[in-house]
């Protein structure tokens, strides 16, 4: 059982009860849930995620007045609860990095911690520069109850309130690097007998393809270690994730690596034309397409931004 899973059951059978006995009156107002940082917030957890760092458990978001009004309440009797009652399957083991949150947390302090702000962006600098692998992380894993719907509100918001001209900054950003980095530095690097350039100079066009494929699908790319994974579940472009990971772990001449760049890269612009972001027709050079997106960005300040900020 993945630790999602486990998190919702032992909620549904020991959290849940214990809410209903002890707050009663307050449950409307507690939101209850799994999301953050770990594997299992993102369902990708397995047998060897359980090495470390692996305590199914669940977090009850307050907002700040009722953190106050009883917060501490709340925390005590979560922490007897898991002492008395703990859930069936975890882990002891904790690395100072890794560590789960559970318990009691304010809705502000939860995507502060995630984001650097307590609840949506509120301009399109928050929403420009703010990682991806944060919005990811604030919005994966599951909400098993939120009457209210205040917490849940906010975590839509993010899933869809991207104004479209970040994200056409953002395209074209990833645009212009993979040509770069992919189309011309790879190959040169060779020819300048800089092997490790050249590595280097892959794994960015790695890195920017895989952003730039969840962009096109309106999602956030997690963290790197998940990113494959992620990406193998997406609507459109999954099947690029084989062909990117294998740019990376295969033994393959450099010009097959560079003719697997482009295949890659034609059907990034083939998606670019199809989502009426370019019109920069059937060019397999991203770069040609990294400026027709900007000149479909309506936000002057946004336009006037370099084209590969974001």
């Amino acid at each position: 059982m993945r630790g999602i899973e486990a998190s919702r059951n032992w909620f549904e059978t020991a959290g849940l009860p214990m809410l209903e006995r002890q707050f009663a009156a307050e449950l409307p107002r507690i939101a209850v849930g799994l999301a953050g940082r770990g594997s299992e917030c993102f369902g990708f957890d397995d047998a060897i995620s359980r090495d470390h760092d692996f305590n199914p458990g669940f977090l009850l978001w307050l907002t700040e007045a009722d953190e106050r009004a009883f917060g501490f309440r709340l925390e005590r009797a979560y922490a007897k609860l898991f002492r008395e009652s703990p859930p069936e399957c975890g882990t002891g083991g904790e690395s100072r990095l890794g560590q789960a949150e559970h318990g009691v947390m304010t809705i502000g302090e939860f995507y502060r911690r995630r984001l650097g702000f307590p609840g949506a962006p509120e301009n399109w600098r928050q929403w420009l520069y703010t990682p991806e692998y944060a919005f990811a992380e604030a919005t994966n894993g599951a909400v098993f109850r939120d009457d209210s719907g205040v917490f849940s509100g906010i975590r839509r918001h993010i899933l869809t309130g991207m104004p479209e001209d970040v994200r056409r900054k953002k395209l074209a950003a990833r645009a212009v690097f993979m040509a770069q980095s992919g189309q011309y530095n790879f190959a040169r690097c060779l020819r300048h007998g800089e092997p490790g350039a050249a590595a280097l100079a892959l794994a960015e066009f790695v890195r920017h393809a895989v952003s730039m494929i969840f962009l096109l699908n309106r999602r956030f790319a997690p963290y790197y270690k998940w990113q494959f994974r992620a990406m193998r579940e997406l609507p459109k472009l999954a099947d690029l994730a084989a062909m990117l990971e294998s740019l990376l772990v295969r033994e393959l001449p450099g010009a097959e690596k560079s003719a697997q760049i482009d295949r890659i890269c034609a059907r990034i612009a083939a998606e670019l034309t199809a989502q009426q972001l370019s019109d920069a027709g059937e060019e397999v050079y991203l770069e040609p397409h990294a400026f027709a997106i900007m000149t479909g960005i309506r936000d002057r300040e946004i336009r006037a931004l370099h084209v590969m900020e974001g």
